[in-house]
């Protein structure tokens, strides 16, 4: 697991055709956590901008050989609502990506974020 103190917890940024790419990616290498086909992404993600948050790394031969990440996205079928998938990704494309938690506050915001959002996030009214 990836701790918000480790050096490479990162919450990045990807556009909609970089979250394809991954996808791709993934396919291309048989990675298992990923979504079954790029179809499948297309159906269960909006065509906007993705977070991502780092959330475990994958060794092989004690080098880091893909990072698994959680996914923070528009779902297509739920009006605003959104959903929350994994997906892994090389090494080279997770520092390539655009870091937004550079800034101590805002990286303890985004772990918060991703926390509810992990645990289940709905509507409550108030009483």
């Amino acid at each position: 697991m990836i701790h918000s103190t480790d050096p490479d917890f990162r919450v990045l940024q990807a556009d909609f055709a970089t979250l394809l790419e991954l996808q791709s990616e993934a396919e291309d290498r048989g990675w298992a956590t990923r979504w079954t086909s790029v179809g499948a992404l297309r159906s269960q993600v909006k065509s906007e901008p993705v977070l991502l948050q780092s959330l475990m790394r994958e060794k092989w031969a004690g080098e880091v050989r893909a990072y698994r990440c959680l996914v923070l996205f528009s779902a297509v079928d739920d009006g605003a609502a959104g959903g929350l998938a994994t997906i892994d990704i090389s090494v080279d494309r997770f520092e390539s990506l655009d870091r937004l938690d550079r800034d101590a506050d805002v990286r303890k915001a985004f772990v918060r974020v991703f926390s509810l959002a992990m645990g289940g996030i709905s509507m409550v009214s108030k009483g």
